[in-house]
């Protein structure tokens, strides 16, 4: 931040007192967003920004010139957002469509932040220390395709290069040369217009709007919604601009920053407070459940159903000192990612054709169930065009109005527990992580987030934990007596092109071992409830019965089995999430209520698709079909 007269006591390696730095760099924070009731917190955990609370990265104890710019540049970020946003008109001119908003909020970030870069230089260093950190911890350097590079990244680049005159740094690799051809053509004269508008929010989302309408990823906005926000518009676009309105002004009060790094952020990030840039939205506050989160939304988060788990169950573990929750890719190296993904795609290059018609088909089977619907003939609403004739013979005539119906689909997240035990090596594994990959990408393009989990153990026989049991006399009835391992392949705010590569990992030799699905279960369900959106679903892909011979032969025989069977019943009868299966070879209706069988590895991609398509209809037709999905075996 520019004229802060603190550099002098942070040299790198000298060991300094940070008190003086949070003191200035809050004072700065404030003074930046014109605002003394803005309250800054140092904490190790995700950055972020709710209402008038910003929460930087904590200063270590020797901080460096990179580190200190970093920070700073995140507090310059969030304290442009709060003094040069305006969170109504943006809620107002935001497009629908999921990667039409994450375009137009990332291009919102890009202006704040170019505002303070354009008055302050310093503030520009900051700015730019802070973006070329996040560009490097999301390995933009690495990309070299396309469609693997995050377009509204590529947009917000563009877009701040047009306003501030600095290129992208290093960092940023390839990904604005490869979408600068695309942009420039589609969108050229629009860009010109931006340095204009830079200063008045409402004119420069309108350019924005004009940006996206010419590469094809939203409407237009018309001279009408202007001239609506005083006047009454026509009945047609009345409820679109109000439902637009509604939404996104929902979405803002969750999210307040540049989509790139809400939706790139995994899980582990934030339980692990990692910094990813200039992270700054309500959302990542609240979705961390702090006790003292601004967000009202936490208090509104179901009970865990699992609460009082422990009390009636007899299910014991013997350590959890050794279990591990892990992503893709912590357990290997990018180029072996690639390697494995290329491994896979190799495999099911046959399928291709038949995977491309299945997407394709419920992609169309889940858009059409997000076709509005009205009621009509009402006494209030929105005013019925095509009764204005009852309103010129009678103008007391009732009945002249129509209302849109609720559409539930859209705030959903799916989760897929993938088994990853050693009986499901070969074709099983090959076709699940295939299935996988089809159903992430299908339901993103249709605006729900889907993360994909897997679970085996650390090692066989009971690894570590079974050395500490002998070492400890073998004490009797241990319970369960392995390391886990639990995986996250891609998290539900994370892109489908950032995750592809991480299903590949399933394909690597000696991954699988033994799988403990009770525990799996609860860690799959925890994940879930922890989510914002209103409607979750669990899909539990699986060869058969949990086995972890270690556990087994120390404890009884049906004791795993018993311990599933019960976290199952207390999802399917006491939690708000919606629970379904799928037995690859094994019958497993005999422990879900909702599930299907399949014989072969090839039926799985029908059967995921069939299953959540049942549930989504079952959502919209209500009694209709008795809101159960099919059970077959």
């Amino acid at each position: 931040m520019a004229g802060r007269g603190d550099n002098s006591r942070a040299k790198p390696g000298t060991g300094v007192d940070t008190e003086p730095l949070r003191r200035a760099i809050t004072g700065c924070v404030r003074s930046v967003a014109g605002s003394p009731e803005v309250e800054v917190v140092f904490a190790n955990e995700r950055p972020g920004l709710a209402g008038e609370r910003v929460r930087l990265p904590e200063l270590s104890k020797k901080p460096t010139a990179h580190e200190l710019a970093v920070t700073r540049g995140l507090g310059d970020s969030m304290a442009l957002r709060i003094a040069c946003h305006d969170q109504k008109i943006h809620a107002t001119m935001a497009p629908q469509g999921q990667d039409a908003r994450s375009v137009f909020d990332a291009v919102e970030q890009a202006r704040v932040e170019s505002i303070g870069s354009l008055r302050m230089s310093g503030m520009a260093t900051n700015i730019t220390a802070m973006n070329s950190e996040k560009y490097a911890k999301a390995n933009f350097s690495g990309i070299n395709r396309q469609e693997d590079a995050p377009i509204q990244e590529a947009v917000a680049m563009l877009v701040r290069e047009k306003l501030t005159g600095e290129k992208p740094p290093e960092s940023a690799g390839k990904v604005l040369d490869l979408w600068r051809p695309f942009i420039e053509d589609k969108a050229g004269s629009s860009l010109e217009d931006l340095p204009a508008a830079i200063n008045d929010q409402q004119a420069f989302a309108r350019v924005v709007r004009h940006m996206l309408s010419a590469m094809e990823m939203a409407e237009d906005v018309g001279d009408e919604t202007e001239e609506g926000e005083d006047e009454d518009q026509s009945s047609e676009d009345q409820p679109r601009s109000n439902e637009e309105e509604q939404e996104s002004a929902e979405e803002e009060a969750g999210s307040e920053q540049a989509p790139a790094e809400e939706s790139e952020a995994s899980q582990e990030q934030m339980d692990d407070g990692e910094m990813d840039g200039a992270e700054i939205s309500d959302d990542d506050m609240s979705d961390e459940g702090e006790d003292d989160s601004e967000t009202p939304g936490e208090m509104r988060r179901p009970a865990s159903p699992f609460d009082d788990f422990n009390e009636k169950v007899d299910y014991k573990i013997f350590t959890q000192e050794f279990d591990e929750v892990v992503t893709a890719e912590e357990l290997c190296d990018e180029a072996e990612l690639d390697r494995l993904r290329a491994f896979l795609d190799k495999q099911l290059a046959h399928l291709q054709g038949a995977v491309g018609r299945l997407a394709n088909r419920m992609q169309r089977r889940l858009m059409a169930q997000q076709n509005r619907s009205w009621d009509f003939d009402l006494e209030e609403g929105y005013l019925d065009t095509a009764r204005l004739t009852r309103m010129v013979i009678d103008p007391m005539q009732p009945l002249s109005f129509k209302m849109e119906r609720d559409t539930k689909f859209r705030d959903t997240v799916v989760t897929l527990v993938i088994d990853n035990s050693g009986s499901m090596r070969g074709r099983p594994i090959t076709v699940a992580a295939t299935c996988a990959d089809i159903l992430a990408r299908t339901l993103e393009r249709c605006g729900v987030k889907v993360e994909i989990l897997g679970f085996t153990t650390k090692a066989w026989k009971g690894g570590q934990s079974r050395e500490k049991w002998l070492s400890g006399g073998k004490p009797p009835t241990p319970g369960r007596l392995n390391d886990l391992r639990h995986i996250v392949y891609k998290s539900a705010d994370a892109p489908w092109r950032r995750a592809r590569r991480n299903l590949g990992l399933m394909m690597r030799e000696g991954l699988l071992k033994e799988n403990i699905d009770g525990e799996a279960l609860m860690w799959a369900h925890s994940r879930l409830m922890a989510r914002s959106e209103q409607r979750k679903i669990l899909m539990m892909i699986s060869d058969g019965a949990p086995v972890d011979d270690s556990t087994l032969s120390v404890n009884p025989g049906n004791y795993l089995e018993r311990h599933l069977r019960a976290v199952i019943e207390q999802i399917e009868t006491r939690s708000p999430v919606e629970l379904l299966a799928i037995g690859i070879g094994h019958d497993v209706t005999r422990y879900y209520r909702k599930a299907v069988t399949i014989v072969d590895a090839d039926e799985l991609a029908g059967a995921m698709t069939e299953q959540l398509a049942a549930l989504f209809e079952d959502q919209e037709q209500g009694g209709k079909r008795g809101g159960r999905a099919r059970r077959a075996s």
